[in-house]
């Protein structure tokens, strides 16, 4: 589905779901995902189904992943950077963050 329309010019390695892969330098993390063959790059909290990006301009949403450990980034507004650790989110990350954060902190989710 996606090709890209010049060769690669400068390669830099990342970690896609714990494995080491080469993308293009100045590539988006959603841009490198779908240079991959990944066409989703989460699933929906509630039925599980697939979503991959789709606007490319940080519009829909559909192409959250957890970059370097930070669930919920914007794939398509991000640059990929030497290093980077990238994972696919399944389901409802946002609220496993918000109560790890709460107990990391000391306190309870429910208390401001």
């Amino acid at each position: 589905m996606f090709r890209r329309a010049c060769p690669s010019r400068h390669l830099i390695q990342v970690t896609v779901d714990a494995e080491t892969v080469n993308v293009e330098a100045g590539d988006t993390v959603a841009a490198a995902l779908l240079a991959l063959g990944k066409d989703a790059c989460r699933t929906t909290p509630v039925t599980g189904s697939p979503r991959g990006p789709y606007c490319m301009m940080g519009v829909c949403f559909d192409c959250l992943v957890r970059i370097d450990g930070k669930a919920n980034q914007q794939g398509c507004m991000v640059l990929v950077k030497p290093g980077m650790r990238i994972e696919l989110q399944h389901g409802a990350n946002a609220l496993v963050d918000v109560l790890s954060a709460g107990r990391v902190r000391g306190t309870s989710p429910g208390n401001c």
